[in-house]
């Protein structure tokens, strides 16, 4: 899966270095001049991760980022300010916020790229090839394979993305709703009553010791939880 990054940046030079230098290095960029465009991209394509400049027209990055991370369904997101603006105050501020880390210009492009990689390493793994696995259950995401204690299953393109998602978020109720955006995309237009249909495939494709993992919690959701 190739990580979705938004760069919000008003100044277009700044904006298409650091587009050109992320997109080499194989993230997919989304673009936007200000805060309401920001808003319009995210409701196309929500981001895995955003870089927001702190001094923009209008509302500026801090204001974009506290809202941001006020709404349910984009204050997971992680968020790299960027800014001139190099006093401690400042940079506790953007922190103080719900900012994940915080750069100073000028910076290079490679040192962003790396701080981006550390993040998503640390706030999202679904986002990596490394293999996961749960008490005798394996994912490969770089094969799209799963194993129940070597045993090959055996399972859909979509049930392997809510397995995925799951083993990457355990522990914590989504609704249909959220489960349709993480894994459908903000940007498809699905029943929620979809979900049901593919959780059903999943825990049919997964072993007896292992469908009890996606668990059914009424008048919420589903949660992936190895506690009974």
């Amino acid at each position: 899966m190739t990580p979705k990054v938004l760069l919000v940046e008003d100044e277009a030079p700044i904006r298409e270095m650091m587009s050109l230098a992320l997109s080499k290095v194989g993230y997919t960029i989304i673009e936007a001049e200000d805060a309401a465009s920001a808003r319009k991209r995210m409701l196309d394509d929500l981001p895995d991760i955003m870089v927001v400049d702190w001094m923009m027209p209008g509302e500026s990055g801090i204001e974009f980022v506290r809202s941001v991370k006020s709404e349910s369904l984009t204050k997971q997101i992680p968020v790299i300010m960027v800014t001139a603006r190099a006093e401690e105050d400042d940079r506790v501020r953007g922190l103080e916020v719900g900012a994940d880390d915080y750069m100073c210009k000028p910076f290079s492009p490679k040192e962003l790229a790396a701080r981006i990689k550390a993040i998503l390493r640390r706030t999202n793994p679904q986002l990596t090839d490394a293999p996961i696995e749960v008490n005798g259950l394996r994912l490969e995401p770089d094969s799209h394979r799963v194993f129940a204690n070597d045993k090959s299953l055996e399972l859909g393109p979509t049930e392997f993305r809510i397995l995925h998602f799951f083993v990457t978020h355990p522990e914590r109720v989504y609704s249909r709703g959220q489960i349709l955006d993480y894994v459908w995309g903000s940007n498809v237009y699905i029943e929620e009553r979809t979900v049901d249909v593919h959780i059903r495939r999943l825990r049919k494709a997964l072993t007896p010791a292992y469908n009890g993992l996606v668990q059914t919690v009424r008048g919420a959701g589903y949660r992936f939880s190895t506690r009974s």
